[in-house]
């Protein structure tokens, strides 16, 4: 497995990125990358390893374009889209978790404010907020809630 290298790039097309070793997407030709659009980076066209991208705003998983070498033989081309569709998989759950996780946490502060007659901002314009102790019982429950599906995706 190759070390992995880190590119600082100088200007706003260039991001951090760090690249591995492996394959790419099942549309991408042999010796070629799968498409980078939409996710914020691309890879140079030279480089023969995966690249690693930033954190995803909605999953907070970091995107992987996979390079398909020229001679891939049907084992690693397995493989590579296996990886691809566990990648798309946890994509899709974690966005879906994250995107609940805040809905029902605002929706959790809200109605405790409500019931302390309080409202969403302060005099001064700052957001209110709850103690450590109030945001336990929002914690706890959400994990107790959505156990199962904690325990359907690590099976």
């Amino acid at each position: 497995m190759a070390a992995a290298r880190v590119l600082r790039g100088g200007c706003c097309c260039h991001r951090r990125l760090l690249s591995s070793a492996a394959g790419s997407r099942p549309t991408a030709e042999r010796g070629e990358r799968q498409d980078s659009a939409g996710l914020g980076f691309s890879p140079p066209a030279h480089s023969r390893n995966d690249w690693i991208g930033p954190p995803d705003k909605h999953s907070n998983l970091r995107p992987v374009i996979f390079y398909v070498p020229p001679e891939e033989s049907p084992l690693e081309r397995r493989l590579r889209e296996a990886r691809q569709e566990a990648q798309a998989f946890d994509q899709r759950f974690w966005a879906r978790h994250n995107r609940a996780f805040r809905q029902e946490k605002e929706e959790f502060i809200y109605s405790r404010l409500k019931a302390k007659g309080l409202e969403m901002r302060d005099e001064t314009g700052q957001k209110a907020t709850l103690n450590a102790e109030e945001m336990a019982d929002f914690y706890k429950d959400f994990l107790s809630k959505n156990f199962r599906k904690h325990m359907q995706y690590n099976r």
